[in-house]
């Protein structure tokens, strides 16, 4: 599902998600002095693997500098694992991933470590993307 709220000309960033994790960078989007420049999309089916239409999600985006995957979950757990394997090869696509660090449970045990984890998955989904890389979107 495409962003509707997002002005394709101003947007630098596009933010995948899949999820009740999508609801987060929304809200956190409008918090933001630079939320025009962001862009989020909901991945809802991830299998069969819906590579034609992210190409055409960010294909909409004519100043994209960054495509980041952004997911709850570790990094060793949840969807990001297979795509980077299995769909962003396929594409020519980078993609930076916004995950949990690696562990080998998906709780990390304690309300105040996951609020700061979640606060810094955020900010890492916010950041201000560098340079566009070589290559086109």
């Amino acid at each position: 599902m495409g962003d509707d709220t997002a002005d394709p000309a101003k947007v630098e960033t596009l933010l995948l998600c899949s999820g009740r994790v999508t609801r987060d960078p929304a809200v956190e989007r409008a918090k933001r002095d630079n939320g025009e420049t962001f862009a989020i999309g909901r991945v809802e089916r991830l299998y069969p693997r819906p590579a034609d239409e992210i190409v055409a999600e960010i294909s909409k985006y004519p100043n994209l500098k960054a495509v980041r995957w952004v997911q709850d979950e570790p990094a060793n757990m949840g969807p990001w694992p297979h795509y980077q394997l299995n769909v962003w090869p396929g594409l020519d696509l980078t993609v930076e991933p916004v995950t949990r660090p690696e562990s080998a449970s998906p709780s990390v045990g304690t309300i105040k470590r996951h609020a700061e984890e979640q606060k810094s998955l955020l900010d890492a989904a916010f950041a201000v993307p560098a340079a566009k890389p070589a290559g086109d979107y």
